[in-house]
């Protein structure tokens, strides 16, 4: 194992269950996680010594295997080629869900946090001049419809990393199969397996704000996210039944 750096990383997706797979992980021995969920190192931080980074993992036994679970690595442009550069033997978890229920689920985060203060159709027309400006704040916070083409992102990893080093997930699966999805996450791991003896917190989850958008909006998020939906069934042979 690297030494007192990650043997894996959670890279998203954003409102995709990656704080409930954090508290199934801290139940685990042999897994160390940091105190503070998302460190951050390979998006906003990339210009810290690598020994600030290592500091968030100082409290692991030379048993655990160090994780660090950070969401906005998978949308990040660069942030893929700089995991490679410093862990080029990491293990890679990604966790899809229905890409339209993401995305409105980002806006309503956004919106809850006071990241946003445009409506929905507003916010989703302004996404792309937004990100057009070169806003880091906009990269990261109004992203809604573009951290849903997962297809772009999930191959600036699979062009750098093996197969075999990256575990793509169905959101859903983990809220739905949670004992089948955290056994397969821990055999790709190589920890030992346990068994859950509680059911899958459901952490940072909303308020179910997006039972109220219109059906409009929702057919042009479908429309909008239909290629990717096709591209994830035929790649990884999973979708959304839509």
């Amino acid at each position: 194992k690297q030494e007192t750096l990650p043997s894996f990383l959670v890279i998203g997706t954003q409102k995709g269950g990656t704080t409930s797979l954090q508290k199934l992980m801290e139940c685990h021995p042999e897994i160390f996680l940091p105190a503070c969920k998302e460190v951050h190192y390979f998006t906003l931080h990339p210009e810290k010594p690598i020994n600030w980074y290592k500091a968030h993992f100082k409290g692991a036994s030379a048993q655990q295997l160090i994780g660090d679970i950070t969401p906005y690595y998978m949308f990040h442009p660069d942030a893929a080629k700089r995991i490679k550069f410093l862990l080029p033997k990491v293990r890679l978890i990604a966790l899809l869900r229905d890409p339209v229920e993401r995305t409105l689920s980002q806006y309503f985060h956004a919106k809850r946090n006071g990241f946003e203060s445009l409506d929905i159709k507003k916010a989703l027309e302004a996404e792309s001049s937004r990100l057009g400006s070169g806003s880091s704040y906009s990269h990261q916070k109004h992203s809604y419809l573009s951290r849903s083409r997962y297809l772009e992102q999930l191959e600036r990893y699979e062009s750098l990393f093996q197969k075999d080093k990256i575990l793509i997930l169905r959101s859903e699966d983990l809220f739905m199969q949670t004992q089948i999805v955290w056994e397969k996450i821990q055999k790709f791991l190589g920890v030992k397996v346990q068994t859950l003896t509680s059911p899958l917190p459901r952490a940072n989850s909303g308020l179910n704000e997006a039972s109220s958008v219109s059906p409009i909006i929702r057919e042009h998020l479908r429309n909008e996210l239909k290629s990717t939906v096709l591209g994830i069934k035929n790649r990884y042979g999973f979708d959304w039944g839509w």
